[in-house]
């Protein structure tokens, strides 16, 4: 972040509280990081805390545009405090890592639509999936016989008709 996470909040109207500081620090300090995990960081650093006092300080913290909330298909929703830049992600779909990856066009929102149906569009989200290099790496290097580790993104499967 630019400025210090304090000024922000201030800048924003919002109250600044030891919760909210601790919340941003651990955004900003894990891109793409759980609620979970965002609570692990901030009882590390300043102690008790509920997990729904995360939510509502994540909550509150996306919608002054503070940070940015992603949710890619089968994954807990996910934090980062790179916000306003239209960016996109890869996601690996063995291990589930998250990486940002910036618009080819560069300028906001980096996709036309091909009828906007009405619509004055401002923002497209992309995700791109595969896998990361180290995910391919450890396939090389796995036998097919090996049972395959890490997580996999389940596909609904609907009942024939």
């Amino acid at each position: 972040m630019v400025s210090a996470p304090a000024d922000l909040l201030r800048q924003r109207g919002i109250q600044v509280t030891a919760q909210r500081l601790a919340v941003l620090r651990a955004v900003s300090g894990q891109p793409h990081i759980t609620a979970d995990a965002v609570a692990e960081v901030v009882r590390a650093e300043i102690g008790a805390i509920s997990l729904q006092s995360v939510y509502d300080a994540l909550g509150l913290l996306v919608a002054e545009g503070l940070i940015r909330r992603i949710q890619p298909s089968g994954s807990p929703a996910r934090f980062e405090d790179r916000v306003g830049d239209n960016h996109h992600h890869l996601i690996c779909r063995i291990c589930g890592r998250v990486v940002d990856i910036d618009c080819a066009v560069g300028s906001t929102p980096c996709l036309t639509a091909a009828d906007d149906m009405g619509y004055e569009i401002d923002e497209a989200e992309v995700a791109y999936w595969g896998r990361c290099p180290e995910c391919l790496a450890q396939a090389r290097t796995t036998s097919p016989s090996d049972p395959p580790t890490g997580r996999r993104r389940s596909r609904l499967q609907l009942p024939s008709q």
